[in-house]
């Protein structure tokens, strides 16, 4: 189940938990941050290929392109047994900003998305089903757990896609993780 948790900054002990799906997505809406629940207009095979997983949600992301002048859209996975798993999920573990939108939608699995606005880190659980949309230049992490286990559609604005600018803050270093 997805849930939210809210924290003071400078204090990663007792969050508020939000667990309601339209409570979650009013909380981030405050923040700017977009979640939503999308469902597949077909059954999909667990080996589904990125032109089938696009298909079955055509009509949210033809939507998201509309509004937002997304320029590509592609799907990535990670499975448990991938060999740079460690090394991929450090490279996202800090806190830093894009220059574009961070889309996410989570096709299979589950992972959390971070983000510091203000004096709080939302800490979002995403799991199949959901979208998430964290604004450009919106400070975050994400955790993809230490057994990372997901596939997601990805939307951008640019055709390459974003670039991750760190902030050096290791904020991200006292929050609890995804196998937390």
């Amino acid at each position: 189940m997805s849930q939210l948790k809210i924290y003071s900054d400078n204090a990663p002990a007792n969050p508020r938990l939000v667990t309601e799906h339209t409570a979650i997505a009013r909380e981030l809406d405050a923040i700017g941050v977009l979640f939503e629940r999308w469902e597949a207009n077909r059954e999909l095979a667990d080996q589904a290929d990125q032109e089938e997983v696009i298909a079955a949600y055509r009509d949210y992301i033809d939507r998201l392109i509309a509004k937002y002048h997304f320029q590509s859209v592609d799907v990535i996975g990670l499975r448990p047994d991938h060999p740079d798993k460690e090394a991929l999920r450090a490279k996202f573990l800090n806190e830093h900003t894009h220059s574009d939108y961070e889309v996410r939608f989570f096709v299979d699995g589950k992972g959390l998305f971070c983000i510091h606005a203000g004096d709080r880190v939302y800490a979002v659980l995403c799991e199949k089903g959901n979208l998430i949309s964290v604004p450009a230049n919106t400070t975050h992490w994400f955790d993809m757990g230490p057994r990372p286990d997901f596939k997601c559609i990805r939307l951008f604005t640019s055709p390459e896609g974003w670039v991750a600018n760190f902030t050096g803050n290791d904020i991200a270093e006292r929050f609890p993780r995804l196998e937390a």
